[in-house]
């Protein structure tokens, strides 16, 4: 069964078993898991149903495999002549999921 979920403001089209990178979840650790409520839509052929904008009583849950970091972004800022300068990094929070049940 497939279903496209809404989570960390990112719209994805999932299977059971799918491992996902998406924005960290807060409070969570290794091994947790997550209820996700935000289903678009959900099934296959014609099972499929397509919610206006979610499907009541749908929901998938994830397991959190591990929390990191992206890697480390730069920005640089120059304004010639100026003697401006700024040099700043940044790396996101991430959190890996699998999916493993969908409910529709």
């Amino acid at each position: 069964m497939k279903a496209t979920i809404k989570t960390q403001g990112q719209q994805f089209t999932v299977t059971e078993g799918d491992i996902l990178i998406v924005n960290r979840y807060k409070d969570t650790e290794a091994g947790a898991t997550v209820e996700i409520k935000d289903v678009l839509a959900a099934g296959e052929g014609e099972a499929f149903k397509v919610g206006t904008p979610l499907l009541d009583g749908a929901s998938v849950s994830a397991k959190v495999l591990e929390n990191k970091r992206g890697k480390k972004v730069v920005v640089f800022k120059k304004k010639k002549r100026k003697g401006y300068v700024r040099k700043r990094g940044h790396r996101q929070e991430l959190s890996v999921i699998k999916i493993e049940t969908i409910t529709a």
